[in-house]
């Protein structure tokens, strides 16, 4: 939790006390069901909750906004994004039940009031969202057709909306498709040898919906 702490200083007292919970509540419940690699959980606060809060270095969501964590699995980067953003709407969908059960018991544990976990596939959910956020999941030409209906168009011009990726590897094939695009490396924002590889990866959604048109 210290390193949480190092790169977010500002973080209050309530946000502290469920980011402290996060370990003791996952180390339960994944000798359970498999959430994170069992052989991970010791690098628990540096992969997985420090991981999925680049995403808040890299853009600060104003309260009522509206985020699908498509692919939740074990519930990154959504519920550390849901503590860090009390105010920020929250859907973490997966396909497979154990795993959404699991999240759901962790939302409760932590008393999350701004999160909704759903056992659903991408081609289901027909909710509205601002962003879209995915970790580690297939690349994103095959799920994007699946999340353009979450955008509405009437939207998009008046504010920001998009898809917000953290991968890793070589992406240069995944994303020289897209010619309006960010591409960050984690490390101008970390200093740990595990983000020297990972990158985020942002994608207005008036690119691609344009694009698909």
């Amino acid at each position: 939790m210290k390193i949480i702490h190092n790169y977010f200083p500002d973080l209050n007292n309530h946000q502290i006390k469920k980011f402290n919970e996060l370990l003791p509540i996952y180390s339960e419940l994944n000798s359970k069901v498999n959430l994170i690699s069992r052989k991970d959980m010791g690098n628990f606060y540096t992969h997985h909750v420090l991981h999925s809060l680049s995403i808040a270095k890299f853009k600060d969501f104003i309260p009522g906004t509206r985020v699908l964590d498509l692919g939740t699995g074990g519930g990154f980067p959504g519920i550390p994004l849901a503590i860090f953003f009390p105010k920020v709407n929250f859907y973490l969908i997966d396909g497979v039940g154990k795993k959404i059960d699991s999240v759901k018991r962790i939302i409760k544990k932590l008393d999350l009031k701004n999160v909704v976990a759903k056992k659903v596939r991408a081609e289901d959910f027909d909710e509205i969202v601002d962003f879209v956020t995915v970790r580690a999941v297939s690349k994103v030409k095959i799920f994007l057709p699946w999340i353009k209906k979450n955008f509405s168009p009437n939207d998009l011009r008046s504010i920001e909306r998009g898809l917000i990726c953290l991968k890793g590897g070589n992406l240069f094939d995944e994303i020289s498709e897209f010619s309006n695009m960010d591409l960050v490396n984690l490390n101008k924002y970390f200093d740990e040898e595990f983000f020297e590889t990972k990158k985020l990866i942002y994608i207005p959604a008036k690119s691609f919906i344009n694009e698909s048109s």
